[in-house]
Parts: C-alpha cells; structure tokens; sequence
C-alpha cells in the first residue's frame, strides 16, 4: 500500500508526488538497517529534509489559493464589474459589463431622461469626471451591480442652481456679427487715419508744390509752350466761341496756382490764379451751390456766347481742396474788378460815364438777341444784373458775369430753358413785376423787361459817380435812402410796388446834357408796366446817339 501526497499549484498547474511504498520502505528499511550500524546519522537527516518540506509545502499552499483569488478580484476591478443597464441603448439587456458602473440624468427643458450602464475601456474616465451642469449630471461606482440604488432624485439635486443658457440662432448670430462689425469699424477709423496722416503731409507739401505749378498735388504736364490767348484764339477759330476745348479745361484747371482771394459772394469766393504766369479769375463755388455752378458752365459753354462786353470764360473743373470738393469756373481776370467797386474808389467823367453803359448795353444786347444758324446761339436774360456782376476792363469798358441764374430760350423750338437753380436774383435790384409776383415766367420777354430795369439802375449808379461841373455824388446803391442795408422782400415791395417810389436823381443833372439824357433814358428803363420798358438795342442806339453827341460838342469846343 502506498501513501500518496499530490499539492496543487494554480500558476504552473504541476503536481507534485511524495510517496513511499512499504516494500520501498521496507528495502530502505533493510537498507538503512544495514547501514545503520555503519552510517547511522544519514537516514536521521534524510527523514527530517522530508518532514520540513512538507511542512514548508502545507504552509504555502492558502498562500498561493488566496494569491490567485486577490488576482481574480484585480481583474474585475480593472473591465469586470457587472453593471445595471437602463435606457435607450441597453436594448434588451438589463446587465453590462465594464470599467465603471454609472447612472445619469440628461436635462432637455422639460423632459428628463433617467439613464444607467457601464463604460467600457477608457470611455469614461473623462465623463466620470465631469462636473454637474444644467444639462447633464452623471455618477460613477466601481462595485458590482453598485448603481442598482441609484436614483434620480440624488442626481437632480446635483444640478446648479440658475437657468441654463439657451443659445437661440439670434444669439448665435449676434456673437457671430458683433465681432465682424468691430473689425470693420476698427478697418474704417484706420483708414480714415491714414488719410488724415497723408492729408497733413500733403498740406506740408503743398507750398514747394505750388512754386513748381502744382496744386493739391495734382500735376498735369504742359500744353507745349502755348500761351492762354494763343488757346484761346485757336477754340475761337474753331468756331464755338465757348472757350477751351473740354480737355484742356481739365489741364488748364489742374496747372492754377491761387494767389490771393480778390472776392467774396453768396456763391463762393473769387480768386486771383496764376496759369503759365498770366493772370485768371478763379471762381469757386462749394458744393453745396453745384447747381449754380454747373447752371453757369452750361451758360459759359453755349455756342457763339463769346463777346467783348461778356465775360471771357476760360474753363470749369471739379478739384479736391482742404479734404472738400471745390467747383470752380475760370474766367478772365480784371484788374480793376467790379463795377461796384470802381465806383466806390474813383469817380468818372462823362466820357467813361458813356462807355460803361454802352459797354454794359453792348453785352445785354448780345445776351437778349438770337442768332440763327447752323451753329446759332439761343437768346439769354441775365436775371440778376447789378453792379457787382459787371466788371470794368482795363481799356474802362465793362463786361458782363455772373450767368448762374440765366434765362435761355430758342425760337426754333420755342422752348424756355429757366434751369434747375432755386436761387433767385438779388432784391435790391428787382422789378416790380418780380416782387409783386405777376411776372409771366414762360414768357421770355418779360425776363428781359427785368433786365432792362436792373440796367436802369446800374446807370443810376454809374450817373452818380459822374463829375459835372466839378461836382459828383458818392458812391450809394439803389435806393439807399428808402431801404435798410440788407432789404427783405417785403421792404422792396413796399417801396417799388406800393409806393412806386424810384431812385433820387439830383438836380445838378439837368444843368449837363448828357447826365440829362441819360436821366431821361433812366426813367424809361423803370416803368411800372413792363412793357412799356425799352429794349436793350433800343438803349444801345440811344446811348450810341448821346456818346455822338458827346464828341460833337468836344469837336466843337
């Protein structure tokens, strides 16, 4: 009979046999009872090995059952837990298996949605991780089956207090433009910087450019070596008599250089100019007076307009100056200025008396009269002659300006061009049919009537400033002595239409032939019934008689 030992070992799956046979022991027994006397310690020691490692061996052995057991329980905690599942992705199942059990609650406005499982692998390291908010609260356990007694409840209070955020579409939006908006205002305030930047430097600059011709820092390159009246003699060749061809007005206008402002109007300011050294009037209009401005061109550019006795217009343009647009319109320049104000510097005689107004009755009559053509001019009516308007060339005969208000009509297709400009003429020198508003305004004659009255009181004015017999009167406008400085509307009414009163004339006249004469022209000019009016070539004819009559009487003396 054999008595056997067998020790299991759950790493290496060995058995290990301890075993001895009666017949073994009994041969050991013979063996070792011969041998006895001989060597007698040796199966002592070999009985005590055996009995210590079997000793050894039963001690290990809950050792090594409980090792493989802490094992097992390693690797559940690691992916084995068994977990409850609830919710739409358990489908049938009500079990899972993971690294984590967890129980959530999902927040949607009203609804809630109670959920449980398991994450599998790293899933949810992170989730379980994730703090409370007001859409979502989630709780991990790592047990099995731990999250069977978690409830909703629990989870709900985890929830922060307040409203959860809503992102509608228009928040969405705002948060969208609102940056977009800021970056293009920030676009726009830099460039309207660098502008300025660049504006001051020009300003800087605009001195040396002005020595070499240049103004704004526009620089047109040269006509050749032409002068202004060689241009000019060579558009009036040409047959328009309207000035500069359109491109040179463009190059004339970018070579000026303003020297100094001579004037000022309701209009804009006139300026002295400079082109290839010789003099120009610049007239500038702002842009709010465009209107006027481009009424004028138009005027200016009417064919056959060119006269001795009409201003000589030069060009117009549209130019950048001081970080505004400017209009300007480029004429002749005259020394001497206006008529207005030669008469308040100086006084005339007789025979310059006589040339200013057959000058200024030359120009009204070129004005009023149509030619007829193939390349015809229509009839024009000044509308706001006065004494500031006209201006007094060197050789002291006069032309007229200032056609921004103009009247043109043609009588080929009798049409009446009054234009576009709501401006009316100045109120001191209006007819009465103007003020009393009975003018027929789609006749043309009857703006030429109102003409013909203004031109009664230029000559009033010119008359004054007449020495005869040592003696002449100073300077004073129309109806000085009846209306304020600055007269309204209803002031002129008053005095013209009411009163019918007219401008003072002197005794002294009526001692001298020719300020008698003209006297008695005046008054004809001022009829209240505008027919009644003389015509501008009917003035022309008279005062050409009175200037004969003039020389007549010299030749005689």
């Amino acid at each position: 009979m054999t008595s056997r030992l067998a020790v299991w070992l759950p790493e290496t799956h060995k058995v290990f046999f301890f075993a001895r046979s009666r017949r073994d022991g009994a041969a050991g027994g013979e063996r070792s009872g011969a041998a006895e006397s001989s060597r007698p310690d040796t199966s002592n020691c070999f009985l005590m090995a055996q009995s210590t490692i079997l000793v050894v061996l039963l001690f290990l052995v809950p050792k090594i059952f409980r090792c493989g057991a802490e094992d097992d329980d390693t690797k559940g905690s690691q992916g084995h837990y068994q977990c409850i599942c609830e919710g739409k992705s358990c489908g049938r199942r009500d079990h899972c298996f993971g690294q984590q059990c967890f129980a959530s609650v999902i927040l949607n406005g009203d609804v809630r949605e109670f959920q449980k499982g398991c994450f599998i692998l790293e899933q949810g390291e992170m989730t379980c991780k994730t703090p409370p908010s007001a859409s979502h609260v989630v709780q991990c356990c790592y047990e099995n089956l731990c999250n069977r007694n978690i409830t909703a409840g629990p989870l709900l209070s985890q929830v922060p207090e307040g409203e959860p955020i809503d992102y509608s579409v228009e928040t969405l939006i705002i948060f969208i433009v609102n940056p977009v908006v800021v970056l293009i205002v920030l676009s726009v305030v830099a460039v309207l910087i660098c502008r300025k930047i660049h504006h001051n430097r020009m300003e800087r600059l605009q001195p040396h450019d002005a020595e070499n011709g240049a103004i704004d820092g526009l620089i047109a390159s040269n006509v050749g070596d032409s002068t202004l009246a060689d241009l000019l003699d060579h558009s009036c060749t040409s047959g328009s008599g309207s000035g500069l061809p359109f491109l040179v007005q463009r190059t004339v206008a970018r070579q000026i250089t303003l020297m100094e402002c001579v004037g000022k109007g309701r209009y804009g300011e006139v300026w002295r100019g400079q082109w290839q050294g010789e003099n120009v009037a610049v007239k500038i209009f702002s842009s709010r007076d465009e209107k006027s401005w481009f009424r004028e061109t138009e005027i200016y550019n009417t064919v056959l307009l060119r006269h001795e006795n009409i201003l000589g217009f030069i060009a117009s343009d549209m130019t950048s100056r001081n970080s505004s647009t400017q209009l300007w319109l480029i004429t002749h320049f005259h020394e001497n200025g206006s008529l207005y104000d030669y008469l308040q510097r100086n006084t005339v005689d007789t025979v310059v008396c006589l040339n200013f107004a057959l000058s200024v009755a030359n120009g009204l009559v070129h004005l009023h009269n149509e030619i007829f053509g193939t390349e015809g001019k229509p009839a024009i009516a000044h509308r706001d002659l006065k004494s500031k308007n006209i201006l007094v060339r060197k050789n002291l005969h006069c032309c007229i300006a200032d056609l921004g208000l103009a009247v043109m009509h043609s009588q080929t297709n009798n049409q009446l061009d009054v234009g576009n400009n709501p401006k009316v003429g100045t109120k001191r020198y209006m007819a009465p049919e103007v003020l009393d508003e009975s003018i027929q305004i789609d006749c043309f004659d009857a703006y030429k009537r109102v003409d013909i009255w203004a031109f009664g009181l230029v000559l009033w004015e010119i008359t004054r400033r007449t020495f005869s017999n040592g003696i002449a009167e100073e300077y004073k406008p129309p109806f000085y002595d009846l209306v304020p400085n600055d007269p309204s509307f209803e002031d002129m009414r008053k005095v013209v239409c009411v009163e019918q009163q007219r401008p003072n004339i002197p005794n002294r006249w009526f001692s001298d032939p020719t300020l008698s004469a003209l006297a008695k022209l005046m008054k004809e000019c001022w009829y209240q019934n505008p027919s009644a009016r003389l015509t501008a070539l009917r003035i022309k004819k008279t005062l050409g008689k009175i200037s004969n009559s003039l020389e007549k009487i010299k030749l005689d003396c």
